[in-house]
C-alpha cells in the first residue's frame, strides 16, 4: 500500500504541493488529476524519492521511500525517456540491470512482454527505428519488467491506436490482479472512468475533490438525459430543474439538477414520438470542468 501523508513542497515562494494526503491499496488503480501545473509531476517525484517534501511523508508498504524501496516502483513518463540509439533488447537489459535483475531473467521476461504486445520481431531493432506507438510499448515494458509493487502511469496511452490501447489496458489490469498499486494520470477522462476506483483532483497543488469515483459522481447529483425523437424541445427547456439542453447529431443532451427531474422531463415528452430516453450519470469530464474551471489562475 502507498500512503501519502500531508506532503507539501515549495519552490521558493511557489507552493507546488499543499498538504496532500491519499492512499493507494494493493491491487487498486488510483487517479491523480489536475490541469498542467497543478502539482502532479512534483507529487510523482516525491513519491519516487527524486524530490524531498518540505513536510509530510510517503511510505510504501510501511517503509519510507528511499533507495531501499525505489526498485519496487515503476514509472511511465509522459515524455519519452528511451535511449534511441540502443536496440530494444539493449534498452530492456539496461533498465533491467538497473533494477537489480539478472540478465537471464531479464531476457525471459522481455520475451514474454514483447510477445504480449506483439512486437517480438523488433527485439533487435533500434528504438529510433520504431513507431511512436511501439516506442511507448517499450517504455511501458521498461517500467514493469522488474514487477514493481507500485506503478505510476503518466499519460500511458500517448501515441497508441485503439487496438494497442486495449492491449495496454489488458496489461494494466493484469498487473492490478497481481496486487500492484497503480497511480494513473491522464487528460482523457474516459480512461480515468474506466480504470480508477478512487481519485484526487488537484488545483494549485491542493486537493479540491477526492474519494471513490462512484461516490464523487453521486455527490455531484447532476445527471444527463440523452433524448432522441420528434419532441418540442422548448417545452423541455422550461421544465424546473433542467439546467441546459445541447443539440447532438441525432437528438439532445439534457443536463438536470438531480435524478428526480428525469420524471418531470419524461412526463413532458411522453406523448411525443420518443425513440430514446436514456438517463446517464455525469461524466468525470463534466465534474472536472465544473470543479476546476473557475479556480485556475487568470
Amino acid at each position: 500500500m502507498l500512503n501519502v501523508e500531508h506532503i507539501s513542497k515549495s519552490y521558493g515562494k511557489h507552493l507546488a504541493v499543499d498538504d496532500l494526503s491519499f492512499t493507494v491499496e494493493n491491487g487498486e488503480i488510483f487517479g491523480l488529476l489536475g490541469e498542467n501545473g497543478a502539482g502532479k509531476t512534483t507529487t510523482f517525484r516525491i513519491i519516487m524519492g527524486l524530490l524531498a517534501a518540505n513536510s509530510g511523508k510517503v511510505t510504501l508498504n510501511g517503509k519510507p521511500i528511499d533507495y531501499s524501496v525505489t526498485n519496487e516502483i515503476g514509472f511511465v513518463t509522459e515524455e519519452r525517456s528511451l535511449l534511441s540509439k540502443l536496440t530494444v533488447k539493449e534498452q530492456l537489459l539496461f533498465y533491467g540491470i538497473l533494477k537489480g535483475l539478472e540478465e537471464e531473467e531479464i531476457l525471459k521476461r522481455m520475451d514474454i512482454w514483447l510477445e504480449k504486445f506483439q512486437i517480438s520481431e523488433y527485439k533487435n531493432r533500434k528504438i529510433k527505428e520504431l513507431s511512436k506507438g511501439n516506442q511507448q510499448k517499450i517504455q511501458f515494458i521498461s517500467a514493469v519488467l522488474h514487477e514493481p509493487k507500485l506503478l505510476i502511469l503518466d499519460e500511458p496511452f500517448t501515441g497508441l491506436d485503439p487496438i494497442n490501447v486495449k492491449m495496454m489496458k489488458d496489461a494494466i489490469y493484469e498487473l492490478k490482479e497481481k496486487g500492484c498499486s497503480i497511480i494513473f494520470s491522464s487528460h482523457q477522462m474516459e480512461h480515468i472512468e474506466q480504470f480508477c476506483e478512487k481519485l484526487v483532483i488537484l488545483v494549485k497543488g491542493k486537493s479540491i475533490l477526492s474519494g471513490y469515483v462512484t461516490e464523487v459522481k453521486k455527490a455531484y447529483q447532476k445527471m444527463n438525459i440523452r433524448l432522441r425523437g420528434d419532441i418540442d424541445i422548448e417545452k423541455v427547456k422550461k421544465v424546473s430543474g433542467v439546467l441546459s439542453v445541447s443539440h447532438l447529431v441525432d437528438g439532445y443532451l439534457i443536463q438536470i439538477e438531480n435524478e428526480s427531474v428525469a420524471d418531470l422531463v419524461f412526463r413532458t415528452v411522453k406523448n411525443s414520438k420518443v425513440l430514446t430516453f436514456d438517463l446517464q450519470e455525469p461524466t468525470l469530464n463534466e465534474i472536472f470542468i465544473e470543479k476546476v474551471g473557475g479556480l485556475h489562475v487568470s
